[in-house]
């Protein structure tokens, strides 16, 4: 036992360490324009209304949008039909100016892992900017590399989270459990027919 418990420290102190080196974690003035914007899903109220977590990664990818344009991408957790994160994080945008044909929607978002795999498999990312808070950004930046995309993040801390230690703390775990998904191949739990960026992403509802 003790063997096992040293043996799983020594990894996940070595993934953990794989992840974070090199991200690149910027300011939103001073992030690259790219063509599309990526936010990742946080929760929604009762109401549908975004989660302040949510809310602030929206307000960073509203900030992008406004300095350089580009489409935006909202992947979240529609896994049932009274949880719709990525309509939420839609609505919640055009509510602020972005045009609907810009916003596209990945309702197979339910973790980081699909959100980046499906940004790439499904609907081309090739070269994007990752929005998150800054204790998620090295995991979802290393996934990006690793499924080919050049990407950089833009961190979204515009308030300060009750929950953040914990967040902290579960992300040493998420961080090592990523390493070991792309190392056994994981695919993500729904792919489906390609979607270009190029078009409408009103299609996307």
């Amino acid at each position: 036992m003790l063997a096992a418990f040293v043996g799983a420290a020594l990894y996940m102190t070595i993934a953990n360490a794989v992840v974070c080196r090199g991200a690149r974690v910027v300011p939103v003035a001073e992030a690259a324009p790219a063509p599309v914007i990526v936010v990742l899903g946080a929760g929604i109220r009762p109401d549908g209304s975004p989660s302040d977590i949510l809310a602030d990664r929206l307000d960073t990818a509203l900030e992008l949008h406004r300095r350089s344009g580009g489409r935006i991408l909202c992947s979240g957790d529609h896994g049932r039909d009274q949880h719709d994160e990525p309509l939420a994080m839609a609505r919640y945008l055009e509510a602020h100016g972005v045009p609907p044909e810009v916003i596209f929607l990945d309702h197979a978002g339910f973790d980081s892992f699909n959100t980046v795999s499906r940004a790439r498999r499904v609907f081309g990312v090739t070269r994007a900017v990752f929005v998150s808070q800054a204790y998620h950004l090295p995991r979802v930046l290393w996934t990006a590399k690793e499924e080919g995309i050049e990407a950089e993040g833009v961190a979204s801390d515009r308030h300060t989270y009750p929950a953040m230690r914990w967040y902290q703390a579960r992300e040493v775990v998420s961080r090592s459990k990523v390493v070991l998904d792309v190392v056994v191949g994981r695919e993500p739990r729904f792919l489906g027919a390609a979607v270009s960026l190029q078009g409408d992403g009103r299609s996307t509802r």
